[in-house]
C-alpha cells in the first residue's frame, strides 16, 4: 500500500471532491467525523439512506434517513451524484446540490461512500480524487466489525464476503491511506486535502 503524498504541495489549487471510501468496518465514518471536527471548514457530505438508524445516528447529521418512497424520488429526479444498493439490502446515496454548493463556494468536499458509490463518482466526476482507506490488516478489519456489535452474525459474514471485494479495489484509487489509528488517518488525509 502506497503512502499518501500531498497532490498540492502549492496550496494554489481550486477546490476539489475528495471521495473516502474502503472495506466495511475499516472505520470510514469515524475517521471522516474525525477530519470534520478538526476542520469545519471542509463540506462533508450527509448521505442519504434507506435503512433504519443505529444506536445515536441522528437524522441530518449520519444520515438523511429516507423512506424508500423518497429515494425512489431522488433518483428519478437526478438529485443523487451517486447510489447503490449496500450489502444487498439498503440504498444509499450522495445528495448533489450541496456538494455543488459547497465546492461554488470555495470549500473542500469530501465524500465517505461504500466502493460502488466512488466508482459511479469516478464516472460521473473525473476529477474527483479517490482514497482508499485500508485496514492494517485482515484480522483487525474482523476484529472492529466483530467490536462494532452492531450486526447479527449473518450481516457480519456478508460484510466480510463485500469485504474481501472491497479489498481487492484499492488500485482503482488515486492513493491509500491505512487507518492504523484514527488521529494518524486524519493526518493523512488533512495533508491529502493541502490543509
Amino acid at each position: 500500500m502506497s503512502a499518501p503524498t500531498d497532490p498540492n504541495p502549492t496550496g494554489s489549487r481550486s477546490p476539489r471532491l475528495t471521495v473516502v471510501s474502503g472495506p466495511t468496518a475499516v472505520g470510514k465514518g469515524t475517521v471522516v467525523a474525525a477530519l470534520r471536527r478538526a476542520h469545519p471548514e471542509i463540506f462533508v457530505s450527509v448521505s442519504a439512506t434507506t435503512r433504519a438508524p443505529r444506536p445515536g445516528e441522528v437524522d441530518g447529521d449520519h444520515y438523511l434517513f429516507v423512506s424508500e418512497a423518497e429515494f425512489d424520488r431522488l433518483i428519478a429526479d437526478d438529485e443523487l451524484l451517486e447510489w447503490a444498493v449496500v450489502h444487498g439490502r439498503h440504498r444509499y446515496g450522495t445528495p448533489r446540490g450541496p456538494v455543488l454548493a459547497a465546492i461554488e463556494a470555495g470549500r473542500e468536499a469530501v465524500l465517505e461512500i461504500d466502493l460502488q458509490g466512488a466508482r459511479q463518482v469516478r464516472q460521473r466526476w473525473p476529477d474527483a480524487y479517490l482514497v482508499f482507506l485500508a485496514p492494517p490488516s485482515w484480522d483487525e478489519l474482523v476484529r472492529r466489525l466483530v467490536g462494532r456489535g452492531t450486526e447479527t452474525e449473518e450481516e457480519r459474514t456478508r460484510r466480510l464476503d463485500t469485504a474481501t471485494r472491497e479489498l481487492a479495489a484499492e488500485s482503482e484509487f488515486d492513493t491509500t491511506v491505512v487507518n492504523r489509528d484514527v488521529g494518524r488517518a486524519v493526518a493523512d488525509l488533512v495533508a491529502l486535502l493541502g490543509l
